[in-house]
């Protein structure tokens, strides 16, 4: 079998970055790309709750949730149920980036599926799919990001 986990790497390595040189004048870094959709879909979000969405441990949710408030990307407030939970507001400079992370998202998809049929598109989709599927129940199964 090929190394398909090391190809993955390296896919999203080499979109981070296209997302860097497209999305320069942010001043965000790659990861931090990674928080605009779930933040913008849902304002409130608490800390644990990205950490599980995004796929990152809740130090480095932390730490880049650090920099995004510093660069006025995100609020964060303590909520008002239990002072200990931190939820994530986007700011206007955040909503303001969407659609150009949105648009980034689909210029990077046409150019790497780009002369590939239905059927190619279909069937990789239908395998990415079912290796992400057991990768997410892993995750869960463990606890790892509670970690």
């Amino acid at each position: 079998m090929s190394q398909i986990t090391r190809k993955l790497s390296i896919l999203s390595r080499c979109q981070a970055m296209y997302r860097a040189n497209r999305l320069q004048e942010s001043g965000l870094l790659p990861p931090h790309y990674n928080y605009v959709i779930p933040i913008c879909r849902n304002p409130g979000l608490s800390q644990d709750q990205l950490a599980r969405r995004v796929y990152f441990d809740k130090y480095n949710v932390t730490r880049h949730l650090s920099r995004l408030e510093d660069g006025g990307y995100v609020e964060r407030r303590p909520s008002d149920s239990d002072k200990r939970v931190m939820l994530v507001y986007p700011t206007e400079k955040m909503l303001n980036l969407l659609p150009r992370v949105r648009e980034c998202i689909d210029e990077w998809d046409a150019l790497l599926f780009e002369g590939l049929s239905a059927v190619e598109l279909e069937a990789f989709d239908t395998t990415l799919l079912k290796i992400t599927q057991r990768a997410q129940e892993y995750v869960k199964s463990k606890d790892v990001i509670e970690g």
